[in-house]
């Protein structure tokens, strides 16, 4: 079983005679004890060509010390990083292995760096005896396991005690520093090892080589697509460590990438990119389950805590939680399968070969503004015409059908403009926050689609088992009150969404 710890923490240079100041003398350290010496062997995993250490991320199996076992670390931000364990055994878990699948996919990890430490280790606490931070100094060996190079360095590490105030990180390093002890430039110890035993790591990701050039349309589309890439490799690991809100950002990026590869069709060739598009449609669409059930029980939950007790009748927390329950657990199994997919690898492989050998049109070649705008504004002019085709519609599941394509015509002209804001400026960023607009009332709309349904279905159930369907039904009567509401936002959301300055903006 695996097990997420933060770390926070700081790094500076030592060697031999590096001498340790009176750290008491640092803001809230009341005592420090010395808690001996560890020796530590740790070796490092990654990708033939280094696929982890370009992402900033490392894999170790440690013996040695009260935390040997297998570490995957996470950068969260500059000296911070999320560090997954898993119990030592010799080969690497299966929890470890699928958080790192979206980037090494089918290559096999392998040892790449041993360090071998020596760790001598202080305890630092506060008045009331509670510990703050630990520093350690570490005398490093690092070698190279994949060709010749050996280094050896020390440094003191100091990382904050779970639950202390990070402000004790600076008040140590004030210390350290006026004893003229300096931060490391190293990010991490197999950074530095890479770095001094002569490795290459690679700089990023993919780039090509030579054409389009900077200021064209492919240029500024193919920036995109790879932005939306990464993140789709990035938010792999967060949707398996079910991080905040990580379902709902990756399916962002499957939407964001998919309109792109269908917005600018005269810049990328659409015999390419739409089989990539029907993929990106079905993992979005597998992500999806765990995200409308997280929003419909939240709606629902939220309506029901909104009535007076009077009006909950009968078991109604109960059975919307097991109605919950079960159908959030069925959705991210099938997140999980999805992710743990051929299919999904093979998509991600598909997208890198685009990036590196991308299929081309002629106006990838011309000025970008004039493209992306040009692309922008029939995106706009797509989501106003079935906006339009939906207000024509008198109320009923027609128009909610219409409503939900105006809304999707709307998210794809919303992420046109984001694409296009790095190149237009104001005019995509006023399209992108109009449609956004627009998108918002329209998912709320849409939201109450889908809660009607299952409102439906609850007050069903629950006559079926005996019970009062009084507060289903109503409810229903209020999402239906609210959608009324709504509707009659629409024309005027519509005028403004689409106004002829706008559109003006946008060129011809």
């Amino acid at each position: 079983m695996a097990e997420t710890k933060r770390e926070i923490e700081r790094k500076y240079e030592a060697d031999d005679g590096t001498v340790l100041p009176d750290l008491t003398r640092a803001a809230g350290v009341a005592a420090v004890t010395d808690e001996g010496v560890t020796e530590l062997d740790a070796v490092y995993y990654d990708t033939a060509d280094l696929r982890l250490a370009a992402a900033s991320l490392t894999l170790r199996r440690r013996t040695g010390g009260a935390d040997a076992g297998w570490h995957l670390k996470f950068p969260v931000a500059t000296g911070i990083r999320d560090e997954i364990r898993a119990p030592l055994s010799e080969t690497l878990p299966g929890s470890l292995a699928g958080l790192v699948r979206s980037l090494v996919r089918d290559e096999p990890v392998r040892p790449v760096v041993r360090l071998r430490s020596r760790r001598d280790v202080r305890l630092l606490t506060g008045k009331d005896g509670g510990p703050l931070a630990e520093l350690s100094v570490d005398t490093v060996h690092a070698q190279r396991l994949t060709g010749p190079g050996e280094a050896a360095w020390t440094e003191i590490e100091v990382e904050l005690a779970d639950g202390a105030d990070p402000a004790v990180l600076d008040a140590v390093g004030r210390r350290l520093e006026k004893a003229g002890i300096r931060p490391s430039a190293a990010s991490s110890k197999l950074a530095r090892a890479l770095a001094e035993t002569g490795a290459t790591v690679p700089d990023g990701p993919d780039r090509v080589d030579g054409t389009p050039a900077p200021g064209t349309a492919g240029h500024a589309v193919l920036a995109y697509v790879r932005a939306q890439r990464d993140a789709l490799v990035a938010l792999d690991p967060a949707v398996r460590r079910e991080l905040p809100d990580s379902v709902h950002r990756m399916r962002i990026a499957c939407r964001r990438l998919r309109g792109a590869l269908r917005t600018y069709g005269t810049v990328l060739d659409r015999r390419r990119t739409d089989p990539l598009g029907a993929e990106l449609r079905w993992l979005a669409g597998e992500l999806g389950a765990a995200r409308d059930e997280e929003v419909l029980g939240t709606r629902l939950a939220g309506r029901l805590d909104a009535l007076p007790g009077s009006l909950r009748i009968g078991p109604v927390h109960a059975r919307l939680r097991r109605r919950g329950a079960g159908r959030a657990d069925e959705a991210r199994r099938a997140a999980l399968a999805a992710l743990d997919s051929a299919r999904h690898l093979a998509l991600l492989d598909a997208l890198d070969a685009l990036l590196a050998d991308p299929p081309l049109r002629p106006a990838a070649a011309r000025e970008a503004g004039r493209v992306l705008a040009r692309a922008a504004r029939a995106d706009l002019d797509r989501a106003d015409r079935r906006f339009g085709h939906a207000l024509a519609l008198g109320p009923g599941p027609a128009r909610d059908l219409a409503l939900h394509e105006a809304r999707k015509a709307a998210k794809r002209a919303r992420y046109a403009g984001e694409a296009a804001r790095p190149v237009l400026g104001g005019p995509a960023k006023r399209l992108a926050a109009r449609m956004k607009a627009v998108q918002t009332l329209l998912g709320e709309h849409q939201d109450g689609v889908v809660a009607r349904t299952a409102l439906r279905e609850l007050a069903a159930q629950a006559h079926a088992a005996g019970e009062s369907a009084f507060t289903w039904g109503l409810l229903y009567g209020r999402e239906e009150a609210e959608a009324a509401a709504q509707e009659r936002e629409l024309p005027a959301l519509r005028e403004w969404a689409a106004a002829p300055a706008l559109r003006a903006s946008l060129g011809r």
